[in-house]
């Protein structure tokens, strides 16, 4: 096939996982690292690497758009990346000694295990527009992880406030170690520690976790390079396709229901979840 036509299907296809991971904070890389190793017949870890890049891009694009409306929290995003980006360094490199493995299904059924257990006790949280009675620990108190933003919908200001760090400091390594081993933002889990141990409010929870995975995504990146897993061919136009892809989700997102952020967050981890374990079992 012609190197140009490859390279527009990259952008094109990178146009739509940028607008999703823009849109639900997952940083379009869950999508774009299947699609280039079953659509395209890319090297996994070349997956991983170009699917890195994009997800820099995506974070880069979207993050100066939620920075400008007031919705990314920098010092909370800033606090739980020292959890993140030691994750992103080990898991990168485990990915590159596990490449000549072959052990690539189990991880994947492993992800998608994890992304469907995360499902319930998000879903039973759908219904608040915004987080109530939440009571800041001696940590968040302390670094004031908190602040407030004006909500579109709601027509007011919004003040919020970090609830549980620790749990929340956990789940950020663990994300660091997805993304670093798979290229992805880990969005999800970024998202759910955000939502979920923090409680913050799902858009600033969205649109902090857009910021973080760049910074996440920069660590793998960075590893994955000096490495030599890094093709130009295929990370220029995947970059290029997620940063107009996030830019468009980007614009929506602040006009949004917080409900409808966390609906379009739920379904897409459901069948991604179920897509990464079926690919992992050979069944698709």
């Amino acid at each position: 096939m012609d190197l140009l036509l490859i390279a527009l299907l990259f952008f094109l296809v990178a146009i739509g996982a940028g607008f999703l991971g823009s849109l639900a904070g997952l940083g379009g890389g869950v999508i774009l690292v299947p699609i280039l190793v079953i659509g395209f017949h890319v090297d996994f870890v070349l997956a991983v690497g170009a699917s890195a890049i994009s997800v820099l891009a995506t974070s880069t694009a979207a993050g100066a758009t939620y920075v400008h409306d007031h919705l990314t929290d920098l010092r909370i995003g800033m606090f739980l990346e020292i959890a993140t980006v030691p994750g992103a360094l080990i898991g990168a490199t485990i990915t590159i000694y596990l490449a000549k493995l072959g052990l690539y299904p189990v991880l994947f059924v492993t992800l998608g295990v994890v992304l469907l257990s995360t499902i319930p006790g998000s879903f039973l949280r759908h219904r608040s527009e915004v987080p109530e009675g939440v009571v800041p620990d001696r940590r968040a108190r302390t670094l004031g992880l908190g602040g407030s933003y004006h909500d579109r919908n709601l027509g007011r200001e919004v003040p919020y406030m970090a609830a549980s760090t620790r749990p929340a400091l956990g789940v950020m390594f663990g994300a660091g170690l997805v993304a670093g081993m798979f290229g992805i933002g880990s969005g999800v889990l970024k998202v759910l520690a955000l939502d979920g141990a923090l409680r913050l409010p799902m858009k600033v929870s969205t649109a902090t976790s857009n910021f973080m995975i760049g910074v996440t995504a920069a660590a793998g990146a960075g590893v994955l390079l000096a490495a030599g897993y890094m093709n130009p061919v295929i990370a220029a136009p995947v970059a290029l396709g997620t940063t107009v892809g996030s830019l468009a989700g980007s614009r929506i997102l602040p006009g949004l229901r917080n409900e409808v952020v966390r609906y379009v967050f739920l379904v897409l981890m459901a069948v991604l979840a179920v897509e990464l374990i079926a690919r992992g079992l050979g069944y698709a």
